[in-house]
């Protein structure tokens, strides 16, 4: 199998040689999408670590972060009692989260605190998610594991600390552990797996969930999208149709995904959040 010969670069999809298609003699092997389509050149600096490194990945978030920001400012900046349009959306999105998430999984009383990171962690995700449909960016940021990782990593913190403060040494080790003494003999080998469970497990899976599904759904995109050029020649002309009509499909429910994970990772954090503060029994 030879070497691809894709750009590293998954914005531009077509950067193979554009006169290969179908039944040229040219395999799809040489255009596939893989690992190769998650890595970029530098924008700034070089790979070897001599300069300042700055890739595209890191210019979205960038970008995402202040948009996010530039939002919410331009919604409440002058708020009114009567909302305008985007003061009312933005409200409106900021009271699901609230209202939806927070006090749903936390309760209202104890809720009412987290809500700024609740509402911070659903629309930077969301945000970094929907990149991947954007013209020219194409690509979602948390299909790169790190970002994810240090989402959850922050979670990961924030619980460990708050159980640590609201039960003390003792009570937090109960709470890790769902130390049970009626569980008799089995209680070592329960309270082994529930503390490597929640110490090691949580925050790993906490990020893998998002990363994976971003990572999935961005490389059948691209898959799609090369496909559909990649046919588009004699008798394969029908099916570029039928690749094109997925890329659309494919978009319309990537739509939704990227609404669906950043909701399930800030859901995961609340209810880390109220397990932290919940009493032991």
């Amino acid at each position: 199998m030879k070497e691809p010969a894709v750009s590293a670069d998954p914005t531009q999809v077509l950067a193979f040689d554009t006169n290969c298609h179908l039944f040229d003699g040219c395999g799809f092997d040489t255009v596939a999408p893989g690992l190769h389509s998650f890595l970029f050149e530098p924008l700034m600096g070089d790979a070897d670590g001599n300069a300042f490194y700055f890739n595209k990945p890191m210019l979205l978030a960038l970008l995402g972060s202040i948009i996010v920001v530039g939002v919410f400012w331009a919604a409440f900046r002058k708020p009114s009692v009567v909302p305008g349009k985007l003061q009312m959306v933005v409200e409106s999105g900021y009271d699901f989260v609230r209202r939806g998430i927070v006090y749903e999984t936390i309760g209202k009383k104890e809720g009412e605190k987290y809500v700024p990171l609740a509402v911070s962690l659903f629309f930077f995700i969301w945000m970094m998610n929907l990149w991947s449909i954007v013209p020219v960016a194409a690509f979602p940021v948390t299909s790169i594991i790190a970002y994810p990782l240090v989402l959850a990593l922050i979670v990961y913190i924030l619980w460990v600390s708050l159980t640590f403060k609201r039960h003390g040494f003792v009570g937090a080790f109960k709470n890790f552990s769902g130390y049970d003494k009626s569980l008799g003999a089995v209680l070592p080998l329960s309270m082994t797996i529930e503390l490597a469970s929640n110490l090691l497990v949580r925050p790993f899976t906490h990020a893998v969930r998002l990363f994976a599904n971003m990572f999935a759904g961005h490389t059948l995109l691209l898959l799609f999208t090369i496909a559909s050029w990649y046919m588009l020649n004699g008798v394969g002309i029908a099916y570029s149709a039928v690749s094109f009509t997925m890329v659309i499909v494919m978009t319309a429910f990537e739509l939704f995904i990227q609404a669906v994970q950043a909701y399930v990772f800030v859901l995961l954090t609340c209810t880390f959040i109220q397990g932290a503060l919940a009493e032991h029994h």
